[in-house]
C-alpha cells in the first residue's frame, strides 16, 4: 500500500505493546507494513511480577517485523535502549506510541505514597523519558529531509473527568494531556505531530473495574464488548504521514470517535477593585453569576454509560 496514509517501512516504538491496546496497535502497524519495537516488562496491571518471556512471545506472534524489549520504560536507560534498538535493527524511528500504564486504585484518604509514585513513574515519567530520548532523532530526521514523525499518547477519560479512587491514575493521565500539548508545541516547527487518544475497549483496566453500583456494572459490561482494534485503527491513522493534526485529544469507542474540548476560559468576570474585594462580593460575582456553568462531578463511567456502536 502506498499513499499519504501508508506506514509502509515506518519504524515504531510502542510501550506496553505486549497486551491489549498496545498489542492491537502493534498488530495494526505491522499489518500495514511498519516494523515495531514493543517495550514492555510483562507486569500485572498493578505493575508487579515481570514476565520477559510473555513479552518475547507477543513479539513472536506479531512476526518478523516485531522486536521485544522486556524493560520498564520508566527505568533509567530503558527509553534510550528502546530508541537505540529501533535504530540499530530497523534503521530509523518514525513513530512513538506511549501506551504503558499501571493501575493502583485507592481513595485519597487511604492512599499509599508508594502506589502514587509507581503509577506516576510508569504512566507519565516513562512517557516523558521516551519522548525525551526519541524526539532529538525525529527532529534530525526532518532536518535531513525525512518525513516528520508521529507521536500518540494513550490517555484515559479518567484524566479528563476524574473517577473515584483513581487519584494517581487520573493525575498521571491528565499529566499526559499536558505533555501532549507541550510536545506538540515543541515540535510544531519540525512538523512532528503529537496527539492523545482516550480508548474505550476491553482491556485489563476495564476488567479491573470494581463496580460500586448497577450503573458501573452496566458500563463495564458494555466496555468489554468493544474490541481494541478500533483504537488501533484510529492510532494508525494518526501515525500516518497524511494526517496533519496535532495537539488534539481524541476518544474512540468502537465506531464512535470523539474529539474532546480542551480547557479554555468559559466565563470572564471582572471583580470589584481590591479595596472593595470581599468574600461576599466574590461570591456575588462568581458563585451566583456562573452557577449554571459549573462542571458537575460526573465520572467518565457515568458519562459514557451508553450502548457502544461496534
Amino acid at each position: 500500500m502506498s499513499g499519504p496514509f501508508s506506514v509502509e517501512g515506518k519504524v515504531a516504538v510502542i510501550t506496553g505493546g505486549a497486551r491489549g491496546i498496545g498489542w492491537a496497535i502493534a498488530h495494526e502497524l505491522i499489518a500495514r507494513g511498519a516494523r515495531v519495537v514493543i517495550t514492555d516488562p510483562g507486569v500485572t496491571i498493578a505493575g508487579e511480577n515481570p514476565d520477559a518471556e510473555s513479552v518475547r512471545e507477543a513479539a513472536r506472534a506479531l512476526g518478523v517485523g516485531a522486536l521485544a524489549l522486556p524493560e520498564d520504560i520508566s527505568a533509567p536507560g530503558a527509553a534510550q535502549a528502546a530508541v537505540e534498538l529501533a535504530v540499530e535493527r530497523f534503521g530509523a524511528l518514525d513513530i512513538v506510541v506511549n501506551n504503558a500504564a499501571v493501575l493502583r486504585d485507592g481513595f485519597i484518604f487511604k492512599a499509599q505514597r508508594s502506589d502514587w509514585e509507581r503509577v506516576i513513574q510508569t504512566n507519565l515519567t516513562g512517557a516523558w523519558a521516551l519522548l525525551a530520548a526519541a524526539t532529538p532523532l525525529m527532529r534530525e530526521a526532518v532536518k535531513g529531509g525525512g518525513a516528520p514523525g508521529r507521536i500518540v499518547n494513550i490517555i484515559s477519560t479518567a484524566g479528563l473527568y476524574g473517577n473515584y479512587g483513581q487519584a494517581a491514575y487520573a493525575a498521571a493521565k491528565a499529566g499526559l494531556v499536558g505533555l501532549t500539548r507541550a510536545v506538540a508545541l515543541d515540535l510544531a516547527r519540525s512538523k512532528v505531530n503529537c496527539n492523545a487518544v482516550a480508548p474505550f475497549a476491553a482491556t485489563r483496566v476495564t476488567e479491573s473495574i470494581q463496580p460500586a453500583n448497577e450503573a458501573q456494572r452496566a458500563y463495564q459490561r458494555r466496555a468489554l464488548k468493544v474490541p481494541a482494534d478500533y483504537v488501533a485503527r484510529l492510532v494508525g491513522w494518526l501515525c500516518s504521514p497524511g494526517c496533519d493534526i496535532t495537539g488534539q485529544i481524541f476518544g474512540v469507542r468502537g465506531r464512535e470517535v470523539f474529539l474532546f474540548s480542551q480547557p479554555r476560559p468559559a466565563v470572564r468576570i471582572v471583580t470589584a477593585p481590591l479595596a472593595d474585594l470581599t468574600a461576599e462580593s466574590l461570591d456575588a460575582a462568581i458563585s451566583t453569576a456562573v452557577r449554571d456553568r459549573l462542571v458537575d462531578l460526573t465520572t467518565d463511567l457515568e458519562s459514557f454509560n451508553t450502548e457502544p456502536i461496534v
